[in-house]
């Protein structure tokens, strides 16, 4: 795959968590966010997004989340369950994103708020419609997406390199 070719980031809050006496690494979801991931799945697959790669935080929301999103998609993709997501600042997302291989056309990130809001905003330099203005008026919750495209190479990714293309929430 040429440097130059499209390429999609997706990137998806986790569902929402149960607040409990574990550590915040352990929260489990909550009910709701154990609808809301199949659910996130199946506009994935809906939107006809297959990603190539899925660098997921190791907290527990985030796998779980994971877990069951890509139960919804035709086909698995390649999964990496990567530290660094987890209480990730902007800066450090963008580092992470630099570092996939170019043979990866769509990457999806599996990560926590305010990292996913931050990194969709930040790399949003244009949008379709009205998503923008969407996407920061609802404050992206929980099991939300945002598919951001862009030309380049993965260690091209800068702020405002790409387009938001899609935003979702499970609750519109």
């Amino acid at each position: 795959m040429s440097v130059d070719s499209p390429r999609r980031i997706v990137l998806l809050r986790h569902a929402k968590a149960e607040w409990s006496q574990e550590s915040d690494h352990e929260r489990p979801l909550a009910e709701r966010g154990r609808r809301d991931a199949p659910t996130a799945g199946r506009w994935l697959a809906g939107a006809g997004v297959s990603p190539d790669l899925t660098l997921c935080s190791t907290a527990l929301r985030t796998r779980e989340t994971w877990k069951l999103c890509v139960h919804e998609l035709p086909q698995r993709p390649k999964t990496v369950y990567e530290e660094r997501l987890y209480e990730a600042s902007l800066g450090e997302l963008i580092a992470v994103v630099n570092e996939v291989p170019d043979e990866v056309s769509d990457l999806l990130l599996v990560g926590h708020n305010p990292g996913m809001h931050a990194l969709a905003d930040a790399l949003s330099g244009e949008a379709d419609g009205e998503l923008l203005t969407r996407m920061n008026r609802s404050g992206f919750p929980t099991a939300s997406m945002a598919v951001v495209s862009f030309n380049g190479s993965w260690k091209s990714v800068e702020h405002g390199v790409g387009r938001l293309v899609a935003y979702w929430t499970p609750h519109d």
